[in-house]
């Protein structure tokens, strides 16, 4: 066993060899492009999305954006009314792979943990779609559910942004936008779960956290940013693309939970330290012994169980869950 594997928690390093081992059966030595990528992505991941907890309903919606059309997924929870804040979520997969469907357990978790109405998005991928698409289909979500809120049913004077890896920095890009141009108002809370924030990997996890074995490599990395941004990837100074370069004051109380045998743990302790020195109220944990990607394991894995009820507990402090909006 690798090094890397050994230092996990059980539960997650059996989640990681089952990943990389099945991933690897499918691709089977070949060379895979983008949409071959995809569905073996959506085809390892299949066992890791079942189960979980039942909506009261969850139905999808068609919002025509000025980047294109793309599809909304709502779940909203047992015993959720139309009172209820909402979760903007935006799954992970380096801007590149995965889809509403893989991560709609991690949504329908969040939901019943929360108590609120959680809204994937299906933004256009990389790099067929290249920045700043999948951003640009964020904010048009957010203006779609703002302008129509009783279309989908929940309050939308509360709102929270969330994403995984990359979805997280699109999360955070969005929640830039937005005060940007003075849109702000109403989102309450983000939810950062080991985002992408710098196109520049540490130098010392690239070599120990990065590698071929690892859920994460810095390889992979490096070809998700340049499927997003293009081949000058690594020196884009766009805020927008590259959070690590933006101005982040003023941004809604902030949770990010990250493991520390992440390739992405350092730039995601540095996030942190750099939203407190702006003035942003910030919680952050990182889990020890634990890669990324961890909280897709929440079916076998108590550390990725502790993650979704401390990041529920976040919104739902934040967001003002009563029982009103339960009811």
């Amino acid at each position: 066993m690798s090094v890397s594997l050994d230092a996990l928690d059980p539960a997650l390093r059996a989640f990681v060899h089952t990943v990389c081992s099945e991933g690897a059966r499918l691709a089977d030595g070949r060379t895979l492009d983008w949409p071959q990528q995809r569905a073996i992505a959506e085809a390892v991941r299949t066992p890791w999305r079942a189960g979980g907890p039942v909506m009261a309903e969850t139905t999808t919606h068609r919002i025509a954006g000025e980047s294109g059309g793309f599809t909304v997924r709502v779940h909203r929870p047992q015993g959720s009314s139309a009172r209820a804040p909402a979760l903007v979520y935006l799954h992970g997969g380096g801007w590149c792979l995965f889809s509403l469907d893989t991560h709609d357990r991690l949504m329908r978790e969040l939901a019943e943990r929360a108590g609120v109405v959680v809204i994937g998005v299906d933004y256009a991928l990389a790099p067929e779609h290249p920045y700043p698409v999948a951003l640009e289909q964020c904010i048009d979500a957010i203006r779609a559910l703002r302008e129509r809120p009783e279309a989908f049913g929940f309050d939308a004077s509360r709102l929270a942004l969330g994403g995984d890896s990359a979805g997280a920095n699109l999360a955070l890009a969005t929640a830039l936008r937005l005060r940007d141009v003075g849109a702000h108002a109403g989102i309450e809370a983000l939810l950062l779960l080991y985002g992408a924030f710098d196109t520049a990997l540490d130098a010392d996890s690239v070599h120990t956290l990065g590698t071929a074995e690892d859920m994460l490599s810095a390889d992979e990395m490096a070809a998700y940013w340049r499927a997003y941004l293009g081949p000058d990837a690594s020196t884009c100074r766009d805020g927008y693309a590259v959070p690590a370069h933006a101005e982040l004051h003023e941004l809604p109380p902030t949770l990010l939970l990250w493991g520390e045998r992440d390739v992405l743990a350092a730039q995601n302790a540095t996030m942190a330290t750099r939203l407190r020195a702006a003035g942003v109220h910030v919680d952050a944990h990182a889990y020890p012994r634990t890669p990324h990607s961890f909280i897709e394991a929440m079916s076998t894995s108590e550390i990725a169980r502790d993650a979704l009820s401390r990041g529920a507990g976040w919104l739902r402090s934040h967001l003002a869950v009563t029982q009103d909006a339960c009811a």
